[in-house]
């Protein structure tokens, strides 16, 4: 019982920091279960259960503050949505381990202009319609054949690609985010489920956890965190997923 108390409370946590940030906790679930002895298809279901309870959660919460930018949203998960088979079918033509290579070292880069963001933020232009449904469908696009190519969930990709493309501000960007990835991790998770069975024994018990962590995220972040700090502890998430992208090209 202890152990999976801790383990309960390790979910608590993830999702807690993650849907801060615009993640449902996925990130770090996936390889924590895997090494706990999971089977790959059963820490991937899991994972993305557990993601779609935290990331539905913040994005309730962020959505009654009106931190969520669906103008932007709503292209932007129909065309990953779309996208994502074509990346896909690619990882089989090309070679995977240097384009995860490639993409570990952009992330990098990535995280490292992130966390030099400049004291105010300057991220905070509003679009135009057009321009935010245009830019939402082509980073969509973008996102939807990397995760698909990657065999991840694009919501890393997320938040940067709108800060810099878009220049949509920090919050905005982390409670879109999570709206963004409820519907990556539904869909990903029906795939699993209909392939395999689910543990819903521990899985429900620890979904109430993932749910506690994605309210406390949204609400911590929605009324404490300021942009310059999301953009912190994103660099750090960026940074994380890099090494997790090195391990499994070099593994």
């Amino acid at each position: 019982m202890l152990y999976f108390a801790s383990l309960w409370v390790a979910v608590l946590a993830i999702s807690f920091v993650l849907t801060m940030v615009g993640l449902g906790g996925g990130l770090l679930f996936s390889p924590l279960f895997l090494m706990l002895g999971m089977t790959k298809a059963a820490a991937a279901s899991t994972s993305l259960f557990l993601n779609l309870v935290a990331a539905s959660s913040a994005a309730v919460t962020y959505g009654k503050k009106k931190m969520v930018d669906y103008p932007l949203s709503v292209p932007l998960i129909i065309s990953s949505s779309l996208a994502a088979p074509l990346g896909s079918y690619v990882n089989g033509l090309v070679d995977v381990q240097f384009f995860s290579i490639l993409m570990a070292v952009i992330l990098i880069l990535a995280a490292v202009r992130m966390a030099f963001v400049p004291k105010k933020d300057t991220s905070d232009r509003e679009q135009s319609a057009k321009v935010k449904v245009i830019g939402g469908l082509c980073i969509g696009l973008a996102i939807g054949f990397l995760g698909g190519l990657l065999g991840i969930g694009g919501g890393v990709f997320v938040v940067p690609l709108l800060m810099y493309i878009l220049h949509v501000p920090a919050r905005t960007a982390a409670a879109s985010s999570t709206f963004i990835v409820c519907f990556s991790s539904l869909t990903g998770f029906l795939g699993y489920m209909s392939m395999h069975s689910i543990n819903w024994a521990f899985v429900l018990p620890a979904a109430l956890f993932s749910f506690a962590g994605g309210q406390a995220g949204a609400r911590f972040m929605s009324a404490r965190l300021q942009g310059r700090t999301i953009a912190y502890i994103f660099s750090g998430v960026l940074i994380i997923f890099s090494f997790r992208l090195l391990y499994q090209s070099f593994a």
